[in-house]
């Protein structure tokens, strides 16, 4: 059993503070960003597509404004939306919490379409790009967590549990780190080793990526407590299973979609 004492603040300037979970940020697009290109180079040589690779950089900016936004609306709406609606100006606070994974998909999502029909480049393509370094800022994220003592796991007598004495004194599941090693780790390992192979197809790895997180993040959520204020949907299901479940019956409709069309 391991006692969390690890502080959320890298550094504090007194008039700035610089902590773990904004570096997760940084770090996660940056890394994503130098990756996302090699990935790019790789496909350019193996495939007939045509891109410019400058263009990959201007997206950075639209990812950065997609994942806030809708991270923090996702939060809002799927996670306390009845909160939000008689506080509306507390929406705005994001340096106090709350940011939706599934919400930052979706803002992604609209983002890359809506920068892919002004550059007239494929929509699928630029998401199998970010699909594949996508669980590099994931893993930094749920380590951000972890750090954080947030999204905590159930109680456990496991040999590897954690204290968290910001919570309580009761030695839970690590629920972030499985979340960092699946959603992160093995996630990444699985689309990167698929796009490098030389028949690659346009929406292939943005469909993995749905179906595997999806059914990654449906495993943690065995692990890890529900919302507090959510509970559990149905008395079965907590928010993130439900929203999961559908990213996967997504990534098979949109694959089965794609196949009929051969993009």
């Amino acid at each position: 059993m391991y006692t969390h004492n690890l502080d959320p603040i890298l550094v504090d300037f007194g008039f700035i503070e610089i902590r773990w979970y904004s570096l997760a940020y940084v770090f996660g697009i940056i890394i994503g960003w130098w990756l996302g290109k090699k990935i790019i180079r790789r496909i350019l040589i193996n495939n007939n597509l045509k891109f410019k690779l400058n263009d990959f950089d201007d997206l950075i900016s639209y990812l950065i404004i997609s994942i806030v936004l809708g991270g923090r609306l996702g939060y809002v709406i799927f996670y306390n939306f009845g909160y939000y609606i008689t506080n509306p100006l507390e929406i705005f606070k994001i340096w106090e919490g709350g940011m939706s994974f599934h919400g930052a998909l979706i803002g992604i999502i609209i983002g890359v379409y809506l920068f892919s029909k002004k550059k007239d480049i494929l929509t699928f393509f630029m998401l199998d790009i970010i699909a594949c370094v996508a669980p590099i800022g994931i893993f930094f994220g749920r380590i951000a967590n972890f750090i954080n003592s947030e999204l905590i796991g159930k109680v456990t007598n496991v040999p590897w549990s954690v204290v968290f004495p910001l919570v309580d004194r009761q030695s839970r599941h690590p629920s972030q780190l499985y979340e960092a090693m699946l959603e992160g780790v093995i996630l990444f390992l699985i689309l990167n080793i698929l796009i490098f192979k030389k028949k690659y197809k346009v929406g292939s790895s943005s469909c993995l990526f749905l179906i595997f997180y999806g059914i990654f993040r449906i495993l943690s959520e065995i692990f890890r407590e529900p919302d507090a204020h959510i509970g559990y949907l149905f008395g079965v299901f907590s928010m993130g299973t439900l929203l999961s479940f559908l990213m996967i019956l997504s990534g098979f409709v949109i694959y089965s979609i794609l196949k009929k069309n051969e993009i």
